[in-house]
């Protein structure tokens, strides 16, 4: 790919989005190297440089998306089962079609992404450390425009027993609404509105010490 002097890996993301589409909504989760040295998005690239591109590692990364495409589950529990787990619990959040007596009609989602990622993430650990059966558990979350009956969340758990996975799965549900920057507006005939959420706690300053 020909790029002018002095282009950067950011300007690079946006060559591959606008000549290779298919591949745009997964550039916000890559990471891109050089010699097998990751490089910021802010670095210049050199003539002849061989760019690789770095999606999640660790085989556990996936198990938490912030994503503008639809939402597959059997996807996300193929990701949390596990041959010890006798369970599986998966939550759906659905679009419904009707919010304090108005006929909704789609709903809107937007996310400040790479918080929300990293507050899943966050979400996820916190689970395990409150239910330290759970033998995995995955978070996907849409955002855009979605219609009825479209999925908005997925949370998919798997534990050895359905108690804990129920009950970390419901947990974890409550979590990603009280912590996840991530907002709704509804819209109906003639009108929309951003749905009032729940203050976030922010982390308290320390104090002098001792």
């Amino acid at each position: 790919m020909d790029l002018p002097d002095g282009a950067t890996v950011e300007e690079l993301k946006s060559r591959l989005a606008a000549e290779y589409p298919v591949v745009q909504p997964f550039l916000t989760t890559l990471v891109f190297a050089i010699d097998d040295e990751y490089i910021p998005e802010s670095q210049a690239l050199r003539d002849g440089a061989h760019v690789s591109l770095i999606p999640p590692v660790s085989g556990g990364a996936d198990l938490f998306c912030v994503t503008g495409e639809p939402l597959d589950p059997q996807a996300l529990v193929s990701l949390v089962r596990k041959d010890a787990s006798g369970a599986v619990a998966l939550f759906y959040g659905v679009v419904r079609n009707h919010s304090e007596g108005r006929a909704v009609e789609r709903l809107e989602y937007e996310a400040h992404e790479s918080m929300a990622l990293r507050k899943l993430r966050e979400v996820g650990d916190e689970t395990r450390l409150r239910y330290p059966q759970t033998s995995e558990i995955g978070i996907w979350h849409r955002t855009g425009l979605l219609a009825i009956g479209e999925t908005s969340l997925l949370v998919a758990v798997s534990s050895p027993h359905r108690k804990e996975a129920f009950e970390a799965c419901h947990w974890a549900v409550d979590r990603v609404k009280a912590v996840v920057p991530i907002w709704k507006k509804e819209h109906w005939q003639g009108g929309s509105a951003w749905v009032e959420g729940h203050p976030v706690e922010t982390p308290k300053a320390a104090g002098p010490k001792a």
